[in-house]
């Protein structure tokens, strides 16, 4: 469970580790526009992986409420140039964030060594992708789908209801002959949820954990923070920090974000009273 091969590369979970996030979109909630050069791109992933990154996640289609979906075509123009242009430079492992099976195929053949699907390889093709390509998978939970997932999300026990749905999913993945080695699994705050949803998962993140697999949390910047706070996006870091503590506490083993050098540092000191080697 504490290492994870990511096509030869790889990820030591032993201790909670930075995803850097890398949008490739016009569009995305905080970044979006930030990075649509491939050059532009690939300074940012090297500042990440500088700042402490131990994965750079690549994503070329927006999944923030409301937003337009993007044609295979244009996806695949986006992150392709980009992933070819850090695999081989970058010494950590590279995901791509996508639903598409031919987008997965094509980075992976570029130079990913991770799947990280919000759809939890549900849409048509994608889980048999996932099984030829051989590398691991994030799934992940989301009430709904992007465009339309924050309308009226209801659950009796969000928890539960989230734990479930990641058990099947794994199961899934295991009979289509992934091996349990290649899951991961991430709850999905803000997809699909309202503020105490969100706050719910984050208090009883240790549920999820139970499964038995590395979990992500992706908190970066997302509006339960801004609503707690009454931060625009570009001023919640602090707010996402606390919460990178307190998901790595209950057990988070990947904390996706978009501020890499301070949640590295948050997390080195939490890590270290956790494992009690201050003194």
């Amino acid at each position: 469970m504490f290492v994870v091969d990511c096509a030869g590369k790889l990820l030591d979970l032993s201790r909670p580790r930075v995803m850097g996030i890398l949008n490739i979109t016009p569009d995305s909630f905080s970044d979006g526009g930030d990075f649509l050069s491939v050059d532009s791109a690939i300074e940012q992933a090297h500042r990440m992986v500088e700042e402490g990154a131990a994965i750079i996640d690549v994503g070329g289609e927006s999944t923030r409420p409301g937003a337009p979906p993007v044609s295979e075509a244009e996806e695949l123009d986006r992150v392709i140039p980009v992933i070819e242009g850090i695999a081989s430079d970058l010494p950590v492992p590279i995901s791509i964030d996508t639903s598409k099976p031919n987008v997965m195929r094509a980075a992976v053949a570029a130079g990913a060594g991770l799947i990280n699907d919000v759809m939890a390889l549900q849409a048509v093709g994608a889980i048999e992708a996932a099984a030829d390509l051989n590398v691991p998978a994030c799934l992940m939970h989301m009430q709904g789908e992007p465009r339309t997932m924050q309308q009226s999300p209801c659950y009796a026990d969000v928890v539960s209801e989230v734990k479930a749905f990641l058990a099947q999913r794994v199961d899934c993945c295991i009979s289509a002959g992934i091996p349990r080695s290649h899951l991961l699994v991430d709850p999905g705050f803000g997809f699909g949820k309202t503020l105490g949803h969100n706050l719910a998962l984050l208090r009883d993140l240790q549920q999820i954990t139970e499964l038995g697999l590395p979990v992500l949390v992706g908190l970066s910047r997302k509006s339960m923070i801004g609503v707690l706070l009454d931060e625009s996006v570009g001023n919640r870091m602090y707010g996402g920090l606390a919460a990178a503590v307190l998901a790595a506490e209950r057990g988070a083993r990947i904390i996706r974000t978009h501020d890499v050098k301070p949640t590295v540092d948050a997390l080195a000191v939490s890590t270290a009273v956790i494992n009690n080697k201050m003194g």
